[in-house]
C-alpha cells in the first residue's frame, strides 16, 4: 500500500483568531494530498480531464483530533482506502508539527462523463490507473 505525504504550510489567513486552522481547511489540504498521491503513482487529474472525465467527490468526513496552528507545517498522510474499479475511497491522516494526529478522514469519488455525469469503469476507460489502484490500495483484512 502507498502513502503519500504531503507538507503543507499553514498560512495565516487560514487560521481564525486563535491561530487554529479553519476546519475547512483541512479539506482541501485532503485534496492536495490526493493529488500528490495520483501523481506519485504516475498520473494526473487533467489528464483525465482531457479524456472529457470528472471524478466529483461522493462522500466526505473528518474527524478532527488536535489543532495544527499556525505557523506550522502540517503533514498529510493519503492513501487509497477502498477501490473497485468504479468508486475509490481515499484515506487521510493529518498531523501537526509535534507529529500529534490531528484528522482522520475519508473522501469518496466516481469518475463520470463530463457531458452527462454518467458514472464510467475506471477498470475499463483507464486500465492503467486500474492496475496501478488495484496494486496500491489498503489491503483487506
Amino acid at each position: 500500500m502507498l502513502v503519500s505525504e504531503t507538507q503543507v504550510d499553514v498560512r495565516y489567513g487560514e487560521t481564525d483568531q486563535m491561530g487554529v486552522v479553519y476546519h475547512a481547511n483541512y479539506i482541501v489540504w485532503m485534496e492536495l494530498g490526493r493529488t500528490q498521491l495520483i501523481e506519485e503513482l504516475g498520473f494526473k487529474y487533467a489528464d483525465m480531464e482531457e479524456a472529457g472525465i470528472l471524478s466529483p467527490v461522493t462522500d466526505i468526513q473528518a474527524s478532527y483530533k488536535k489543532p495544527v496552528r499556525y505557523p506550522e507545517t502540517a503533514t498529510v498522510k493519503t492513501w487509497i482506502e477502498k477501490y473497485d474499479g468504479i468508486r475509490v475511497t481515499y484515506g487521510y491522516e493529518v498531523y501537526n508539527a509535534a507529529g500529534e494526529l490531528s484528522l482522520t478522514g475519508f473522501s469518496s469519488h466516481v469518475c463520470v462523463k463530463a457531458e452527462n455525469f454518467r458514472p464510467i469503469s475506471i477498470r475499463k476507460k483507464f486500465p492503467d490507473w486500474h492496475e496501478a489502484y488495484e496494486k496500491n490500495k489498503k489491503n483487506e483484512a
